[in-house]
């Protein structure tokens, strides 16, 4: 049986999977490399670690196996990123990453002076400080020679395929998160290209991200020991994390608790977000998806648990919490990082609220789950105003192991909450890219009804779902109350 590699090029490392053709998976491996902090609210990564991980995770990963069965390999990566190559090809300055704040000044002169309507028109999208071209304006007007060395522009997954390949390209869902895709017609803007003070020559090469890009360079395919593999273009991590769930086609919807969350729900139809709280992006399947992205969730309970109470035992600290669901008094505001949908402001801050003398830390580690599903549900609230009709919700992201988080999200969502055989994400969809690319599979909805199976099904509880809504309301509060100290 035919083999497909999926890599999910992520913040904190990299997973790999070796999946069949019938979607078991027959060997996975993970790598790290370092994050960059030069500044406060500064993220940064050098590209070539990403490539040095790729090429460890693969020797590892194809170690014992049939190596002559792999047809192909693909990528879900982390969005927004700006890779900037120079005339010889070499990286100009470490990656700014999605989660980097610096560009306050600049998305506000896009969103203030350009224009949230033009914006919109042009892409369907008003800027994020997160996004790519803000950072494009800031290297103009901060780090003027880099600007001027710029030969090709790419994202983070990208520089893999590039890598691997030799192929300078990208697909229209990672593309959808730089503010320079004209998302509805599916090609990059001229007017954002001018905005930015770039040409469109320095752009990747557009594909759907079920579309081959070129092949396995002979030299790594050789000691690697593959024959001739397929490079297929790969999808922003979210979408192939959709991709991996099943969410695909109309009126899907996943939430993803990795280091940032996400609510996605998949349309076939063009949709621009009016009230300018989510992302309208392309989605891996062809059709298109709403987004709303928080900048901190599973990453909040890292922050929490190994960080504040100096543990590593997260069931521990999530023991015997079951009996508080929507009870607890204590709040927390989970925008460690700034904060994207749907308050976009980067300097909002993580904050506990409502502590008494009898609040404990299992209290207080609840209320760290429930505010980052507090912050989701505002995802929700939003897609429901653009006219989503949400009745389930796929879960996935290292978040979604805890089964006492899948009962907040349950019942703070009130509505079945259905979790996938496999946990991967966008390795996962990655890997099933691949194989449409090689025509393992007709499309992607054939791929995932093949091969995408639920395990298990979380469904509210009535009074605790309409307990944690009055606690909602009363989170909604909170942000706007604060917002004049951060």
């Amino acid at each position: 049986m035919n083999a497909y590699i999926g890599i999910d090029l992520g913040t904190s490392g990299l997973k790999m999977l070796l999946v069949a053709a019938d979607g078991s998976i027959l060997a996975e491996n993970t790598q790290t490399y370092p994050v960059s902090y030069p500044q406060s609210g500064w993220s940064e990564q050098n590209p070539e670690d990403w490539f040095a991980a790729t090429l460890r995770g693969l020797r590892e990963l194809l170690r014992g196996q049939e190596k002559r069965l792999v047809r192909g390999i693909s990528f879900g990566g982390q969005m927004h990123g700006l890779v900037a190559l120079d005339a010889d090809d070499n990286v100009i300055r470490p990656a700014i990453l999605w989660n980097d704040g610096r560009t306050e000044e600049e998305t506000k002169y896009l969103n203030e002076v350009i224009g949230k309507e033009k914006l919109s028109a042009w892409t369907g999208n008003i800027a994020f400080a997160g996004f790519t071209a803000p950072k494009l304006l800031w290297m103009k007007k901060h780090e003027p020679e880099n600007f001027a060395r710029i030969s090709k522009i790419m994202l983070p997954k990208d520089y893999l395929a590039y890598r691997l390949s030799g192929a300078f390209c990208t697909d229209c869902s990672d593309a959808s998160g730089m503010l320079l895709l004209d998302v509805k017609n599916r090609r990059w803007s001229q007017e954002m290209c001018d905005v930015c003070g770039i040409s469109e020559q320095m752009l990747p090469k557009l594909y759907e991200s079920y579309e081959v890009v070129g092949t396995l360079d002979r030299e790594i395919a050789e000691e690697l020991g593959l024959a001739a593999v397929k490079v297929v273009a790969g999808a922003g991590d979210n979408a192939a994390a959709a991709v991996g769930t099943g969410v695909v086609g109309e009126g899907g919807c996943n939430i993803s608790l990795g280091t940032s969350g996400t609510l996605f729900v998949s349309s076939e139809k063009y949709q621009e977000d009016k009230i300018n709280a989510l992302h309208s992006f392309c989605h891996a399947d062809g059709g298109w998806h709403l987004m709303g992205c928080i900048l901190s969730a599973a990453s909040c309970n890292s922050w929490w648990v190994n960080g504040i109470l100096q543990s590593d035992d997260y069931k521990k600290e999530e023991a015997g919490l079951d009996e508080n669901l929507g009870k607890n008094d204590v709040y927390f505001l989970p925008y460690l990082m700034g904060e994207r949908s749907p308050h976009n402001d980067v300097t909002a801050r993580g904050a506990f609220i409502g502590m008494r003398p009898d609040t404990t830390r299992g209290l207080m580690t609840l209320a760290m789950l429930e505010g980052v599903t507090f912050a989701l549900k505002d995802c929700m609230e939003a897609a429901k105003k653009n006219g989503a009709y949400i009745p389930r919700t796929k879960l996935c992201g290292g978040g979604a192991k805890s089964r006492l988080w899948r009962k907040i999200v349950a019942n703070v969502m009130n509505m079945p909450v259905d979790i996938p055989q496999t946990e991967q994400g966008p390795s996962y969809g990655a890997a099933m890219l691949a194989m449409v690319g090689c025509g393992e599979y007709a499309n992607v909805q054939e791929t995932a009804s093949a091969i995408v199976r639920v395990k298990e099904t979380v469904l509210p509880d009535a009074s605790i779902a309409a307990a944690y809504e009055e606690h909602y309301r009363h989170f909604t509060k909170l942000y706007p109350a604060l917002k004049g100290l951060f």
